[in-house]
């Protein structure tokens, strides 16, 4: 279950795959794996990519051995490329502008997925302290989706990440140093392996998991509340009973990697993915 207060749905912010030429289904390469059926290079549509720019097998991605582009997520960047930066005309219409269409795709969907983080930060009450630096981080990142395709990619996003994230980390001190005693704030996990472990009925509040490694981690029934789990890596991670309400900078690519059931609580503003059970 979600929180009764649901925050803004940020629709900008959302894939929108009717309003996107199919972006991720071509740009994009994929390897055979256990994420996907078959090898694509970067630049070639996927085989499944219909004439509509839709997919041809959305409903069946997990049973059809795709269950990568279930977890995929660009933040809403298709749909602003394929609107606004190329102005509605695609790459079949206009096949000449194809190749700055596929190479500006990464770069807005990083920018978006930093939108997505400093939206976040202007929800958490507790750090109300970097609101106006978040705001006038996001305004800037804002103007800077709407530059031409070649302004984008000569845009030095590696910089702007660093700015964004010294924000992002004052952002999660605020609020986890609201957690009540010391304890979760002592739990610091930042970036460490933790493929497998089991936190069964942990008290991990308040826990620092930035880009923890958590794949097919056993997290039943853990308390997770206020945790910062941005980057973090939920690939099978049992979540079924474990309570997510506050959790800081989850995704829903991050939520729709896990494995949920009807008794994971997440927070408000994402939604239950559909293979939960």
């Amino acid at each position: 279950m979600t929180s009764p207060e649901t925050p803004p749905d940020r629709p900008d912010l959302r894939a929108d795959c009717a309003d996107c030429f199919g972006l991720c289904c071509v740009a994009l390469p994929f390897a055979k794996s256990h994420d996907f059926a078959h090898n694509k290079n970067a630049g070639t549509p996927c085989r499944n990519l219909q004439d509509d720019f839709r997919c041809g097998i959305h409903t069946r991605l997990r049973d059809e051995g795709y269950p990568g582009c279930t977890v995929f997520d660009c933040f809403g960047a298709g749909q602003k490329i394929s609107q606004v930066t190329f102005e509605g005309v695609s790459w079949r219409e206009r096949p000449e502008s194809a190749r700055a269409m596929y190479e500006v795709f990464p770069v807005m969907r990083q920018l978006h997925e930093l939108l997505w983080y400093l939206s976040d930060v202007l929800e958490l009450g507790a750090a109300g302290a970097v609101h106006g630096d978040a705001q006038r981080a996001r305004e800037d990142i804002e103007r800077l989706t709407r530059a031409r395709s070649d302004e984008l990619v000569a845009a030095d996003v590696p910089a702007v990440r660093g700015e964004v994230n010294a924000l992002l980390l004052k952002a999660s001190e605020l609020v986890r140093a609201d957690v009540p005693g010391a304890l979760g704030r002592k739990k610091n996990h930042r970036g460490a392996d933790l493929v497998g472990a089991r936190f069964k009925k942990a008290d991990l509040r308040g826990a620092n998991l930035r880009g923890a490694l958590l794949v097919a981690a056993d997290l039943t029934g853990a308390d997770l509340r206020s945790a910062d789990l941005i980057g973090a890596d939920l690939r099978d991670a049992r979540l079924a009973g474990a309570d997510l309400t506050g959790a800081l900078f989850l995704t829903q690519a991050q939520v729709n990697a896990a494995r949920g059931d009807a008794t994971t609580r997440i927070p408000a503003g994402l939604r239950r993915p559909a293979h939960w059970t």
